[in-house]
C-alpha cells in the first residue's frame, strides 16, 4: 500500500513543493515529513485536519483540499457512527476536485482515478484507526480538530408534490441499524420514539441536533413544539422557500439535508451566458472575427426578457417557471437585466477576435459589471467554435497524412497523432504547445511538420535552441530529413541574409545568440519554434521579451515540463504561442489571484487546454507502443579549454606515431594509454590535468547532465550514472548535489560487499534517494536498482555487452516504469567516430568488440588513427 502510493505522490510531483514550504508553515515539521515518507497516506490523513491553510502553495493546497474534502464527506455521513466504515468518494466530489487541480509540475498525474485511489487509501487508514477507537466517530474527529461539525443521524427532506395548495413534503427521519444488518435504514423520526423509549438519553443524544437547530430556526422550533416536526407534512411554496434559505443553517448544525437538485445545484443563481462562435467567420486565425450574443438562464432554461419582467412582478419566494421551481429575488433579477443589456451592447457594437473570445472566458466580469455572486455570468461556445476546439482536442481523430518518402523515420502512433495535430494548428495559425514527456520523441514530430513544409510551401522556420541541443538537431536532421537545409547561426561576425527565394528551409541559433542577430527582427517567420522553451518562462527577461518580438505568422514551443508552480510561467509561454489570449501581465495576474482564492482552475484550463499536446509515459496508451528501454544518443560539445587540450594531445600523438622506433607492444600501449587521455579530457578538463575545480562550465558532459537531471529533478525521478572512471565518480555527485539539492549516492571498485548492500538498499528504499554515480565495471552486475528509471552512461566503455549490463541494473524485473537510456558521445572527438563504428558494424562484429575491449583499436595504421583522433569541430 505505501509503496503504490509512494509512487502515485512522487509523479505527482508534490513532495519537492513539501520541502520548499516546510519553512512557512510549522505544520511541516522534519518530525511530519518523516511520517509523510513512510506512511503517506496516514500523514495525508491527518493534513486534512490542518486548519492552517493560507500558508500553503498551489500544489500543497490542492492535496489539503483533498484531504479536508475527505474529512468532511466522514463529517457529513449521517450513517458513519452506524457503519464506521468509510464510503466512496461521490462523482460531484471527483469533479471538483479535478477542477482545483492547480496548474504545476506533475498536474497530468492528477486524473479522476488518481483521486479515487487516494480516496481509497483515505479511506483505508480511518477504517483501521477507527477499529481500535472504542469511542464515537464524533469523538475521534473532534480528537483530531475541536472545529469539526460531525453531522447527526437525522436528516430532513424536502420533495415536490402534485398539490397544488401544498407543492412540496416534508419529512425528518433518523438512520439505524439493527444489530446484526449490513444495510443502515432512514425511518420517520417518530419511529425513534419508539425506539428508544427505555433509553432517553440516547434519544436525546440524538436529537441534540434538531434541538440547536431549533434555538436557530423560528420555522422548525414551531413543528418542534406542535410535535409535527415527527409526522410528514404538507408545505406552501413559501414555507418551502424559508425552508431553502435555512438549508445551510441547519446542515451546519448537523442535520443532513436532502432537498431538490434545482436548489443544491445553485441554479436559483440566475445565469447571463454569452455565446460566443455560433458561425464559422471568413478565415481561422487568432485575429478571426467572431460574432456573439447574450442569452438569460434560470436552473438551466433559457429565458426571454418578458419572462423575466414576468417575474419581478411577483412577490420573492419561489415561482413555476415552464414546470421547474425557481427563486424570484428581485435585486439578483434586476442585475441579470443590468448584465444583460451590458452585454447586449457590446454585441451590437463590436466583433470579438478568436484571441478576444478566449480571454473572454477569463475576464467576462469585467466586461460585464454585476454585483458579487448575485448573477452567474459565463462565456459558451458556440456551435462553430465549440467544434474547433473538439477538433483540437483529439490529434487521434485528425484525419492521418503520410510524411513522404524522403522522411526516414518511422513515426508511433502517438507521433503521426503529434504530427497531424502541428499540421492542423500550423494550418489554423494557431499557437502550439507540443509537451509531450521526455523520451517521447518531441524532436521527431516537429521534423515531420519541417519536412511537410517543405514539401508543400517555401516556407521560412527559424528554431531556436540551448546551445547544448545544437548538435542533436543537426544529426537528427541528416538523419531523418536529410533533404531539409538548414543552416546554422552562431556567430554575429558572418553576414547572415535571410530571403523568401533562397534555398534555406531551416535557421537554427541558440537563445543567447536571437537577442543579438538583429536580422531575425526583420523577416517576417511562417514558423518560430522554440525547444526548451521553459527559457522563455520568466517574461521580465530581455531573452524573453526579444524572442517574443520576432515576427512570425506562427509559433510551436517544445517542453517536457510545461508547466511550473507559477502561473505567471504559462502566462508567459502563451503571450509567446498565441499574444493576447490571456490578456495581459497584469490582467492575468489579477485573474490569478482570483484562481488562487478559489482554487479552482477549470475555466483557464478549458482555454488553454486545446493548445497543449501533452503524453506521458506513464499513459498505458503510449506505453504499449513504446519499448521498456528507450535508447538514445546525446552529444555533448567541447568548451575551448577541452578544445584546446584535446587538439594538443593529437598534436603529440601524431608525433610519437611518426617516430619508427615505437612499434610493438610499446605503440599499443601509447595508443591505448592516447585513448585514455582523450576520454579524460571528453569528461572534462581536470580530470586529465589532475586538478579538483570541476566547473560545469567548461566540460559540455556537465553541461549536458545538468540539463538532463534538472528535468529528472523536477519529476522527482531517480537516475544512475556510470562512468568507467573512479576517480570521476565523486566530482559528478558533487555536480548532482547542487541540482538535486540533496545528497545521492557513490558506489565504485573500492565500496565494500558490506556497504555494497546498505547502498543498494537505501536507494531501494522509499526515502527519495535521486542518483546514484557507480564505476562501469563495480555497478554493472548483481545490483538492483529499479527505483531509477534513467541511466547516463557518461563516458562509453565501447562494449554494448557491458553497457547493456549496466542499464540493466534499472532495466530488469520489477522496473514499473520505462527506462530511459543516455548515451553521452562528444560531438567531433573519438567518441562520435567510434560510436559510428560500432552503430554501423563497418569494423568488428559485437562479438569480437565484446572480447577484445579496446585492443582492436591498436591494429590501426598511423594514418587511421590520426584519422580517428583528429578533432572535427565541423
Amino acid at each position: 500500500m505505501n509503496q503504490e502510493l509512494i509512487a502515485i505522490f512522487t509523479e505527482a510531483g508534490f513532495w519537492l513543493d513539501i520541502q520548499q514550504t516546510k519553512e512557512k508553515a510549522a505544520f511541516f515539521s522534519q518530525e511530519w515529513l518523516a511520517k509523510f515518507a513512510k506512511n503517506p497516506a496516514e500523514a495525508l490523513f491527518h493534513f486534512g485536519f490542518f486548519n492552517d491553510a493560507d500558508k500553503l502553495s498551489p500544489t500543497l493546497s490542492f492535496l489539503h483540499q483533498l484531504s479536508t474534502r475527505f474529512i468532511h464527506h466522514l463529517a457529513q455521513d449521517a450513517t458513519i457512527e452506524l457503519t464506521r466504515v468509510a464510503t466512496e468518494i461521490s462523482d460531484d466530489d471527483v469533479i471538483k476536485l479535478l477542477n482545483y487541480a492547480p496548474f504545476a509540475l506533475g498536474s497530468e498525474f492528477i486524473t479522476a482515478t488518481w483521486i479515487r485511489q487516494i480516496f481509497s487509501q483515505l479511506a483505508y487508514i480511518f477504517n483501521e484507526k477507527i477499529q481500535d477507537h472504542r469511542q464515537s466517530v464524533e469523538d475521534f474527529l473532534k480528537a483530531q480538530s475541536a472545529e469539526i461539525q460531525v453531522a447527526g443521524r437525522v436528516y430532513f427532506h424536502l420533495v415536490e408534490s402534485k398539490s397544488t395548495d401544498y407543492p412540496f413534503a416534508f419529512l425528518a427521519t433518523y438512520a439505524t441499524k439493527k444489530s446484526g444488518d449490513l444495510q443502515v435504514s432512514h425511518l420517520p423520526l417518530k419511529h425513534a420514539l419508539v425506539e428508544y423509549e427505555s433509553d432517553q438519553e440516547k434519544l436525546i443524544a440524538m436529537l441534540a441536533c434538531v434541538s440547536k437547530v431549533a434555538d436557530r430556526s423560528p420555522f422548525i422550533s414551531q413543528f418542534m413544539e406542535t410535535g409535527e416536526l415527527f409526522s410528514p407534512l404538507k408545505l406552501t411554496e413559501q414555507e418551502a422557500y424559508a425552508f431553502l434559505t435555512e438549508v445551510a443553517m441547519y446542515e451546519a448544525s448537523g442535520v443532513m439535508c436532502r432537498i431538490p437538485n434545482w436548489w443544491r445545484k445553485k441554479a436559483v443563481v440566475p445565469k447571463l451566458s454569452v455565446s460566443i462562435g455560433n458561425t464559422a467567420p471568413a478565415y481561422v486565425n487568432m485575429e478571426s472575427l467572431l460574432s456573439f450574443s447574450p442569452e438569460f438562464f434560470l436552473d438551466g432554461e433559457k429565458i426571454t426578457r418578458a419572462e423575466i419582467e414576468a417575474l419581478m412582478s411577483q412577490s420573492n419566494g419561489l415561482a413555476l417557471l415552464k414546470g421547474k421551481w425557481i427563486e424570484v429575488d428581485h435585486d439578483k433579477l434586476t442585475n441579470l437585466l443590468n448584465a444583460y443589456d451590458q452585454a447586449q451592447k457590446l454585441a451590437s457594437s463590436e466583433e470579438l477576435t478568436l484571441a478576444d473570445a478566449m480571454r473572454a472566458q477569463l475576464q467576462i466580469e469585467q466586461l460585464v459589471n454585476v454585483g458579487e455572486n448575485t448573477v452567474e455570468i459565463e462565456v459558451s461556445q458556440g456551435q462553430w467554435l465549440k467544434a474547433l476546439k473538439n477538433r483540437m482536442l483529439a490529434p487521434a481523430e485528425i484525419e492521418s497524412l503520410d510524411v513522404g518518402a524522403d522522411f526516414l523515420a518511422t513515426l508511433r502512433h502517438y507521433q503521426q497523432e503529434g504530427f497531424d495535430w502541428l499540421r492542423l494548428m500550423n494550418s489554423l495559425g494557431f499557437g502550439a504547445l507540443l509537451a509531450d514527456d521526455m523520451g517521447l520523441g518531441k524532436t521527431v514530430q516537429i521534423l515531420a511538420l519541417l519536412e511537410h513544409k517543405r514539401q508543400t510551401e517555401n516556407a521560412k522556420t527559424l528554431l531556436i535552441v540551448p546551445t547544448s541541443l545544437i548538435n542533436n538537431w543537426q544529426l537528427e536532421i541528416r538523419k531523418f530529413a536529410p533533404k531539409l537545409n538548414f543552416r546554422i547561426l552562431q556567430t554575429t561576425k558572418e553576414n547572415v541574409e535571410i530571403s523568401k527565394n533562397d534555398q534555406t528551409h531551416l535557421y537554427i541559433t541558440t537563445y543567447g545568440m536571437a537577442v543579438r542577430l538583429e536580422q531575425l527582427q526583420a523577416f517576417n517567420w511562417d514558423l518560430v519554434i522554440l525547444d526548451e522553451a521553459q527559457a522563455i518562462k520568466n517574461p521580465g527577461t530581455k531573452q524573453a521579451k526579444t524572442i517574443k518580438s520576432i515576427p512570425s505568422s506562427t509559433r510551436i514551443a517544445m517542453t517536457g515540463t510545461p508547466i511550473e508552480n507559477k502561473l505567471a510561467d504559462l502566462w508567459s509561454l502563451f503571450d509567446f504561442l498565441n499574444n493576447g489570449m490571456l490578456g495581459s501581465a497584469k490582467e492575468f495576474s489579477t485573474f490569478a489571484k482570483k484562481l488562487a482564492e478559489k482554487g479552482d482552475y477549470h475555466r483557464l484550463k478549458d482555454i488553454v487546454n486545446p493548445f497543449i499536446l501533452r503524453r506521458l509515459k506513464t499513459d498505458k496508451s503510449v506505453i504499449s507502443d513504446l519499448p521498456d528501454k528507450i535508447e538514445s544518443n546525446t552529444y555533448p560539445t567541447l568548451s575551448k579549454k577541452q578544445i584546446v587540450l584535446y587538439k594538443k594531445l593529437t598534436e603529440e600523438l601524431a608525433k610519437h606515431l611518426a617516430d619508427d622506433q615505437i612499434e610493438g607492444i610499446a605503440r599499443k600501449g601509447m595508443i591505448l594509454a592516447s585513448i585514455t587521455k582523450f576520454k579524460q579530457i571528453c569528461n572534462h578538463p581536470d580530470q586529465y590535468l589532475g586538478q579538483t575545480g570541476f566547473k560545469a562550465s567548461e566540460s559540455g558532459k556537465f553541461e549536458q547532465l545538468t540539463e538532463i537531471c534538472e528535468t529528472i529533478c523536477q519529476k522527482r525521478e531517480r537516475v544512475l550514472v556510470f562512468t568507467q572512471f573512479k576517480e570521476m565518480t565523486t566530482p559528478i555527485a558533487t555536480h548532482l548535489e547542487a541540482i538535486f539539492g540533496r545528497q545521492g549516492l557513490v558506489l565504485h571498485g573500492a565500496t565494500t560487499v558490506k556497504k555494497r548492500g546498505e547502498l543498494v538498499e537505501a536507494f531501494s528504499s522509499d526515502e527519495y534517494i535521486p542518483f546514484m554515480v557507480l564505476s562501469l565495471k563495480a555497478g554493472g552486475v548483481g545490483l538492483n536498482l529499479t527505483n531509477a528509471n534513467h541511466v547516463v552512461h557518461f563516458d562509453r566503455w565501447w562494449n554494448p555487452a557491458i553497457e547493456n549490463q549496466a542499464t540493466d541494473r534499472a532495466f530488469r524485473i520489477g522496473q514499473q516504469k520505462n527506462v530511459l537510456v543516455h548515451k553521452f558521445v562528444t560531438k567531433g572527438t573519438i567518441e562520435e567516430k567510434i560510436d559510428q563504428m560500432i552503430a554501423t558494424k563497418q569494423q568488428l562484429s559485437q562479438d569480437i568488440i565484446a572480447a577484445s575491449g579496446e585492443n582492436w583499436l591498436t591494429e590501426f595504421n598511423n594514418d587511421e588513427l590520426i584519422d580517428l583522433f583528429s578533432l572535427d569541430v565541423s
